[in-house]
């Protein structure tokens, strides 16, 4: 049972979770609806769950030819491919079953979108385009698109501000992950920035994003969404996120020092999605 459970990929869920939460939240503003909120982690966390089940095992040919992935459980046998596949349906069914009930036509419509980029444009295309982490970067912003139109039932600009910080925080967050298996992609054969570009033009890049993601933040302020706590705290673990990464230009351990960059961006987003519930409009 076990194994059907890390299928799931529990950790990438629980994290969109948080994400979802912080949407939630920021379009309650203040006006809590309990089984709404519980109904739309539930729902979602199903979905995501689906996506991740079929992500595995489209994901076997890679994953047996890198070391941090070739002992999992479709890779080994333990869960048999039409196993697996029933299992990704039933979740996804169930997830969609209580986003239904729940919730409204639009966060079901995001949620579906969210499922087709990551498992369809993703999952299918990441081993033949360098532009895979532009678009699984999509299908991780969806999730507190789908917490906030749960509550709102409409696309507005806060929706888009959280959109696009999500997408801005990805690129850096996904770049670092690539960087620091640079080794098993290599093995993989995936077609990732850091392998095709180099190293160099991908902490540019990661320079790039930091600086945009920085100003989608400030939006939300700006627009009076939140006030100025969320900002302060914001602004301040992005830059020094953006201070680590331009230490990455004298880095003498390339592999170190993307771990540290991953890691603080996951301080971040965290920081970012507690601190808005306690700082909205």
């Amino acid at each position: 049972m076990i194994n059907y459970y890390l299928l799931t990929k529990p950790g990438i869920i629980f994290g969109n979770l948080l994400t979802v939460a912080a949407g939630f939240l920021l379009a309650s503003r203040g006006n809590i609806d309990l089984i709404l909120f519980l109904a739309t982690l539930l729902g979602l966390a199903f979905i995501m769950a689906s996506g991740c089940v079929f992500n595995n095992y489209i994901d076997r040919p890679l994953d047996e030819k890198m070391s941090r992935t070739k002992n999992r459980a479709l890779v080994t046998g333990l869960i048999s491919g039409r196993n697996a596949i029933i299992f990704g349906i039933a979740l996804g069914v169930i997830g969609n079953l209580i986003l239904m009930r729940y919730t409204n036509t639009l966060t079901v419509i995001i949620a579906g979108i969210g499922f087709f980029v990551y498992v369809v444009l993703y999952s299918l295309w990441k081993s033949h385009t360098i532009y895979s982490t532009a678009i699984g970067s999509i299908a991780g912003a969806v999730p507190p698109i789908v917490g906030y139109c749960a509550v709102s039932n409409n696309f507005d600009l806060g929706a888009l501000i959280l959109f696009s910080m999500l997408v801005l925080w990805q690129m850096p967050h996904f770049f670092s992950i690539a960087i620091y298996h640079l080794k098993d992609y290599t093995a993989a054969k995936m077609p990732v920035l850091p392998i095709q570009k180099g190293v160099f033009r991908t902490k540019v890049h990661m320079v790039i994003y930091i600086i945009a993601f920085i100003g989608s933040a400030a939006l939300l302020t700006i627009f009076n969404y939140t006030g100025y706590v969320y900002l302060f705290v914001t602004i301040s673990l992005s830059i020094v996120w953006l201070a680590l990464c331009l230490r990455g230009f004298k880095s003498q351990n390339d592999t170190l020092w993307s771990k540290y960059m991953f890691q603080w961006s996951l301080v971040l987003i965290t920081a970012i999605c507690f601190v808005i519930p306690f700082d909205i409009r």
